[in-house]
């Protein structure tokens, strides 16, 4: 299987068994993964960063920040970055540290703030891993949703024979590879999702837009992909890499661009999923030239911009999925049911982007799912992630 675009956070720790980790980097790296390698300080006695540096391509972090230079190694941002986050070799200590919440080294501090999904790799002697204790943790590392690959039986450092030996570095990626898999209600549909928002020009340097930053587009994108969707993105100006993500992306400006590239997919889709933000209203004309400062007052005449859900929704076939967004400040449940009906949608997003966390450019949500049917689920402020996945869950494709 190819793993082109994916990006895997390896943390390896003090085992005898993290020689195994660099044949996993090769593996990773020539399945075309992106790696990067987080060491505890304890590893580096069993292997040299040097070696796993040289393999993944990117130097090797073990510390919070470098001594010498003062940079910051960031846990956040390497918690956001990743697909998958792989520790292997996992020891009882670390085992310890991530059930319990103890950071005190990068690779811990990473793996609290990870949002991606957690596979783990014990490596210990048998009678550590069938130690109660270490039982009790990996029990709860499981309703922590992550992924335990269970040690091998056979020779162990010690000498004895039994489980505890690292699971080998070609089951590990196996099991990657089956981790992003095409899998899910979604498998072999296709999903255009609109994204981020529309910028429509005042004169040449100067345009009509919204806060909109495009992370519950991408947040929907990358659910349907996980749940075996093909995804076309049509995204309007946003700070965000979607090219090495797997979908196929259209980057737009304005909503008559954003209109005419999502018309030519609509007819191949079976779910659109309509989560720009379009401009409303556009300038009346256009200055060909920078407008002066000339005068105390400009009045700027707009409008109505194209309604890209409402010409697509006349032209929804039978089969199609239609879902839409309302964000509003005041009568939001109001707008969002005229928009069922208005707009042709099978469900509408409501979210009010009066509220603490909600909407533009936040990374958490709270929404409010309305069913054409009558149905209604309202969730919690959550991650953008966990709402798109609650959104997915409401889609029932034909």
């Amino acid at each position: 299987m190819d793993l082109k675009g994916k990006r895997i956070l390896l943390g390896v720790t003090g085992s005898i068994a993290a020689y195994k980790s660099a044949t996993l980097i090769r593996l990773l790296c020539k399945a075309g993964a992106e790696v990067q390698v987080i060491m505890t300080p304890s590893a580096s006695d069993f292997i040299t960063p040097l070696t796993l540096a040289t393999l993944s391509k990117k130097p090797v972090l073990t510390s919070f920040f470098d001594k010498e230079t003062g940079s910051w190694h960031n846990h956040v941002e390497l918690g956001l970055w990743a697909d998958l986050f792989v520790i292997a070799p996992l020891t009882a200590s670390t085992l310890s540290k991530c059930a319990q919440g103890i950071a005190d080294n990068l690779l811990i501090a990473t793996y609290l703030s990870a949002r991606c999904s957690v596979m783990l790799a014990p490596a210990m002697d048998l009678d550590m891993y069938q130690h109660p204790s270490v039982k009790s943790n990996l029990e709860a590392l499981k309703k922590y949703n992550n992924i335990l690959l269970d040690p091998e039986t056979g020779e162990l450092a010690s000498g004895l024979v039994g489980q505890g030996r690292m699971m080998e570095p070609e089951g590990i990626i196996q099991h990657i590879f089956d981790f992003f898999a095409p899998k899910g209600k979604f498998l072999g549909k296709k999903v255009l999702i609109t994204m981020g928002p529309t910028q429509e020009a005042i004169d040449p340097v100067r345009f009509l837009s919204n806060h909109s930053s495009g992370k519950m587009g991408l947040a929907l994108a990358q659910a349907f992909q996980h749940q075996g969707a093909e995804v076309f993105v049509v995204s309007g100006p946003v700070d965000l890499k979607l090219e090495d993500k797997g979908f196929h992306i259209s980057r737009v400006s304005t909503a008559a661009e954003m209109y005419r590239e999502a018309q030519a997919l609509h007819g191949q889709m079976d779910i659109v999923v309509f989560a720009a933000a379009v401009v409303d209203f556009v300038p009346l004309t256009v200055s060909s030239e920078k407008i002066k400062k000339q005068e105390e007052s400009l009045l700027l005449k707009l409008t109505k911009n194209i309604d890209i859900a409402q010409e697509l929704g006349k032209r929804k076939r039978s089969g199609q999925f239609h879902v839409g967004f309302a964000l509003e400040t005041t009568r939001g449940e109001e707008h969002a049911k005229e928009k069922l009906q208005k707009k042709n949608l099978d469900l509408v997003v409501l979210n009010l982007a009066n509220e603490e966390g909600v909407g533009f450019r936040y990374d958490t949500n709270r929404v409010k799912i309305f069913h054409a049917q009558g149905k209604v689920r309202q969730t919690d402020l959550l991650p953008k992630t966990t709402v798109a996945e609650i959104i997915l869950s409401e889609i029932n494709p034909s």
